[in-house]
């Protein structure tokens, strides 16, 4: 664990559509001190997104009505500034150079430990 403290006024939007996924990924990082607001599927989260500010865009790649490449790539073009973070089971779509994913966004493939999420988020954030 990094020594790293977060303002508690740091927020995640988390956008996957596996309930059980979304429930251990929001649990695992609001233990870990995060606020996190989740959803299950990148439409909603995007129309959250338009109503307030988060610090980073967690988000499943392969999702209904707005998959989450489509997601980030609105995500940044709402706040520049947002970090994102894809986890998924197909690193390949979320490589390719075609699918204009925001180029500085992290990458993590399922299956994962929820501490290396953790520890991925932290250093995403403090980056």
């Amino acid at each position: 664990m990094t020594d790293i403290s977060f303002p508690p006024n740091l927020r995640i939007l988390l956008a996957e559509d596996d309930n059980d996924m979304r429930r251990f990924l929001a649990k695992a990082l609001q233990n870990a001190g995060f606020c996190v607001i989740s959803f299950d599927n990148g439409l909603s989260a995007y129309n959250r997104l338009r109503e307030e500010p988060f610090q980073l865009l967690l988000t499943d790649i392969v999702m209904p009505e707005m998959d989450g490449i489509e997601l980030a790539r609105r995500a940044t073009e709402l706040d520049p500034d947002i970090k994102v973070m894809f986890i998924t089971g197909f690193a390949a779509v979320a490589l390719n150079p075609d699918n204009n994913a925001p180029r500085q966004a992290k990458i993590l493939s399922k299956p994962f430990h929820l501490k290396d999420l953790v520890n991925e988020v932290q250093r995403l954030l403090a980056a």
